[in-house]
């Protein structure tokens, strides 16, 4: 090497892992010398961001203000999307209302029970997803959300997790798939295996529809109020467990978020609803293709039977698997229409009320409200809030954790551990709320 030309950086082991890292710091070095040499600084001059971030980034008001902007962000979600989904309910009934003077019963079974009943009826549910990604788009937008994520990256640290193990958090609350599949930018094992095994826990939008339908039903005056509380329950679960694992299963250093933080700036609202329009067409896309053959499948399970086609629900095969699996929740209050919804929201969570709808053979929210009104009691359809928050959010987060930890015995461990925390939270839940709701 001739003496003009730039010696070679040296990385150790450990950069040569992060090399883009090694290289930020390099340059931010270079620029600090730069500005050393060149800039004198004036008189400090506070901007708008310098006051907010005063407020937003406090040391005991941050944690607040972030908790009273997520439960504004949640009603907003339900209240704006209620004149959305009455209107999209009221055209599938119409439609149903023509489907079912098919004069084949079966066929009009199939098109108005099993196609307009199953992904008909998840679709009612689009407006709540598609504003509650609005609401995000706006503050993602504003800059306030990586505040947010600069708040809570101090709590992260405190119960040992590595700063960036927010970041997959964080995407936790569109889809669990991407949250897992995020933790591989955690540095170190025990982190990223720490951060795998909890990003299920935060709430997705996949289980926004269950939340929005029987908070609708049995808590309608503070149906925002109950869904924001399941997203903060998610959070403080995550937390719970991740200090656990921590402590019991990977010990290892935890390192803070270090991050740029945006300015704030007014969000355009060509931005906001482009980033609406691009994710939650991909929840439109999943309700178009798997949720559609799950519609079928529900179908084909809940009208035949050993004796064949047309025979009553409960002795269709749905009804044997929900008979068969009832004794083990009913003392949550879960009859095994419930029962079978579970397990069939293990493929994915918005098949909870798809198989619902489809069980109960019912058109429309209206039907379905009179349904579980009369199989539930509030305390039962609270219970069952928390078991879908926690148990396991569909096979793909299942093969993401296989994917991510190339393991089938972490795999396996995720979905026990899950399932456990599930009936184990859902059913104190349950016997403790009995004393004071009934």
């Amino acid at each position: 090497m001739s003496d003009d030309q730039e010696p070679f950086l040296e990385f150790s082991e450990e950069d040569m892992a992060d090399p883009q890292i090694v290289l930020a710091d390099e340059r931010y070095k270079i620029i600090g010398d730069i500005l050393s040499d060149a800039y004198k600084a004036g008189k400090e001059k506070w901007t708008i961001s310098d006051m907010l971030d005063r407020v937003f980034l406090h040391k005991y008001l941050g944690i607040p203000v972030f908790l009273v902007v997520m439960w504004a962000m949640f009603t907003f979600t339900f209240e704006a999307s209620r004149v959305f989904m009455s209107l999209i309910e009221l055209l599938f009934d119409w439609l149903g209302g023509f489907t079912s003077q098919i004069p084949i019963p079966w066929l009009a079974s199939l098109i108005t029970d099993g196609v307009l009943g199953g992904v008909g009826f998840i679709l009612t549910f689009v407006p709540p997803i598609f504003f509650l990604y609005l609401a995000i788009s706006v503050l993602e937008d504003t800059g306030y959300l990586a505040r947010a994520a600069f708040v809570m990256d101090r709590w992260m640290v405190k119960i040992g997790l590595h700063g960036r193990s927010f970041i997959p958090l964080l995407l936790g609350f569109g889809c669990s798939v991407a949250a897992v599949s995020a933790s591989r930018t955690v540095d170190g094992e025990a982190n990223r295996l720490t951060t795998i095994l909890v990003a299920p826990l935060i709430s997705c939008s996949a289980r926004l529809p269950v939340y929005v339908l029987l908070a609708g039903i049995f808590f309608p005056a503070y149906a925002g109020t109950i869904i924001f509380f399941l997203y903060i329950f998610g959070i403080v679960m995550a937390i719970i467990m991740a200090t656990l694992f921590k402590k019991f299963l990977f010990k290892g250093e935890s390192s803070p978020l270090v991050m740029e933080l945006p300015l704030y700036q007014l969000p355009t609202v060509h931005g906001s609803f482009r980033h609406m329009w691009e994710r939650g067409v991909m929840f439109l896309k999943q309700a178009g293709t798997y949720l559609f053959i799950g519609s079928l499948v529900i179908w084909v399970a809940s009208s035949f039977g050993p004796a064949g086609y047309g025979v009553p629900i409960e002795q269709s095969y749905v009804g044997f698997l929900g008979k068969l699996s009832e004794p083990i929740f009913a003392h949550m209050g879960f009859s095994w229409q419930i029962v079978v919804g579970l397990i069939f929201g293990i493929l994915a969570k918005e098949a909870v009320i798809q198989s619902l709808s489809i069980i109960f053979a019912v058109q429309g929210t209206s039907g379905l409200h009179a349904a579980l009104l009369g199989t539930m009691t509030p305390i039962s359809a609270f219970a069952l809030m928390i078991f879908v928050l926690l148990y396991v959010p569909c096979v793909g987060t299942i093969g993401a954790v296989k994917k991510e930890t190339g393991s089938w015995k972490w795999t396996a461990f995720s979905v026990t551990y899950q399932m456990l925390l599930a009936y184990f939270i859902a059913t104190l839940v349950y016997l403790i709320g009995g004393l004071f709701i009934g």
